[in-house]
């Protein structure tokens, strides 16, 4: 069914002018391939005929929500896989300090109700305020996780921000259980177009075609697939159209040679995502800039999907044709529902994607007992080299630098089922169903072929999975990745949940890859010199 709301508004646009060890102690380094000088260059949905619009209207929010502070986003990262290239950008804490840029405005209060994954430090950045400035009838986590729907009372400082209407659920942008049961193959298939035809060449699958691509894409990244499929016809036709519009090689408008085929247009579509999506999850990303310099601070109440989609189509366009495409009548979110049907109906049986009171179950070190290994990489992106700080690094001692065989293994954190071995990822599903969508989910990255623990085999914790190495995703030192995600969401390594391994609690640094952990007065620095403090070693003793 079609949703009737009203067409989405701007209420005001301003201009503003390695990881690994080796104790010889060279660096080391997983990392995508090298920038391009290139200069990307958009193409519209048909081509060059850029969608219409109607004038940005100027209002005002009465009664509701203010804007948040304006903070910067950081877009590093080392992962993903061979064939992935994305764009790069600043470095930022990942737990900002707020000052407020805005004078105030009304002295009258916003009534907010709080929402999945709310934090009283996030919602103040995004509110542009101070965490004490925040009030509520009911008690208030100074850390943890709010109960969805908890009123809270927070000053009305900043007057600017794009429309506050959610656009898309959090469970349709990040693989779900909503998409459970999605055959990516079977859709595209019966929907007939270019894509059901189309195949490329992927150096780790050979020949692999449109449905594979679309599906390999969407489980690395952990990303919807009917997301993506929904972008290709928006913006191509590829699903439905047998002669689509633009350029064969660039079916998402990003025109720049090292981007060229539909699996690098689909990662570098996904990168802008879990920048979006993430970004707004951790507080990282208040502030979207169209492609003609123009800035806009998102509304503070928006969910983390609706933040993917506003930060994705800014990418493409300026102020005005953005906001055709984010039409909830004609634009994008439109063309989603007429392809998939609603997806806030479907977002009514899986959402919160975490609850408030979840916890992360026990997790050891992912090593062998009495061995030295190096924390080499803090709290840095979960595959792609933006988007969620959710993953780890850790490496194996040796007197060998870069890239080695070892015979050291690598280590079930926790029991569960091999629900994916393939292309240097080991992932271990908790609940034991083989689905990566639900529940508790363990992601291992550059781990060898030789010897890695075939999918469908049940781990306990403790049993060998394979070597680490530099296999899957581009890599300089032999070492391990290691990241956690929930109901198909990556879970932030410093944030919320814990990050717990052994006893050792994670933090975050100041920029990707920087960090610590901590257990009791000892603190471990994250290094990928992986000097004599980096290294940390799993004792029979620990918890």
């Amino acid at each position: 069914m079609k949703s009737n709301v009203n067409r989405l508004e701007i209420r005001w646009l301003k201009f503003i002018p390695w990881l690994g060890l080796f104790l010889a102690g060279v660096s080391l380094a997983c990392s995508l391939s090298p920038r391009s000088s290139a200069e990307p260059v958009f193409m519209a949905p048909g081509g060059e005929n850029f969608p219409t619009s109607t004038p940005v209207a100027v209002s005002s929010i009465g009664g509701g929500l203010a804007p948040t502070a304006e903070i910067d986003f950081t877009d590093e990262s080392p992962l993903e896989s061979t064939e992935i290239s994305a764009t790069q950008g600043p470095e930022v804490a990942p737990v900002p300090t707020v000052t407020p840029t805005e004078e105030i405005i009304n002295t009258t209060p916003v009534l907010y109700y709080t929402q999945a994954g709310d934090t009283l430090p996030l919602v103040a950045v995004r509110f542009g305020v101070q965490p004490e400035e925040i009030s509520s009838p009911e008690e208030i986590p100074e850390r943890s996780l709010f109960d969805p729907g908890q009123v809270l009372v927070i000053p009305n400082r900043l007057a600017n921000t794009t429309s506050s209407q959610h656009l898309m659920p959090d469970s349709e942008v990040v693989y779900s259980p909503s998409a459970l049961d999605f055959d990516v193959k079977s859709f595209v298939d019966q929907s007939g177009g270019y894509l059901s035809g189309y195949s490329q060449y992927l150096a780790t699958t050979g020949i692999t075609n449109g449905a594979d691509v679309i599906q390999r894409i969407a489980t690395e990244n952990s990303i919807n697939p009917r997301l993506l499929l929904a972008l290709l016809e928006y913006q191509s036709g590829w699903v439905y159209g047998s002669e689509p519009a633009g350029s064969l090689d660039y079916p998402l408008g990003r025109v720049v040679k090292r981007d060229e085929g539909l699996y690098k247009q689909l990662a570098w579509a996904v990168n802008q995502l879990s920048i979006g999506y993430y970004g707004w999850r951790e507080g990282r990303l208040t502030e979207i800039e169209f492609n003609d310099g123009i800035t806009a601070r998102l509304a503070p109440d928006l969910n983390a999907g609706t933040a993917a989609l506003q930060y994705y189509f800014a990418q493409f366009y300026d102020s005005e044709q953005w906001i055709a495409a984010l039409d909830m009548e004609s634009g994008f979110p439109a063309l989603y529902e007429a392809m998939f049907g609603s997806p806030w109906v479907r977002a009514l049986s899986v959402e919160p994607l975490y609850p408030p009171d979840l916890v992360q179950p026990p997790l050891i070190l992912p090593f062998m007992i009495n061995q030295i290994w190096s924390f080499s990489g803090g709290p840095h992106g979960a595959w792609a080299r933006v988007g969620a700080w959710a993953a780890l690094d850790f490496a194996p001692g040796s007197l060998e630098p870069g890239c080695f065989d070892t015979d050291v293994y690598t280590v079930a954190a926790a029991s569960g089922l091999v629900a994916r071995s393939e292309n240097g990822v080991v992932t271990i599903d908790l609940d034991g169903d083989g689905r990566e969508q639900t529940g508790w989910v363990l992601m291992y990255l550059h781990i060898a072929k030789k010897d890695r623990v075939p999918v469908g085999t049940w781990v306990d914790r403790g049993d060998f999975l394979g070597h680490p190495s530099c296999e899957g995703g581009f890599s300089t030192g032999t070492h391990i990745h290691f990241a956690r995600k929930y109901n198909g969401e990556w879970i932030m390594a410093d944030g919320p949940l814990p990050f717990v391994l052994s006893g050792w609690m994670v933090y975050a640094g100041d920029e990707a890859y920087e960090g610590t952990l901590t257990r009791g007065d000892r603190i471990v620095p994250a290094n990928p010199l992986s000097p004599f403090e980096s290294r940390i070693i799993r004792r029979s003793t620990d918890p």
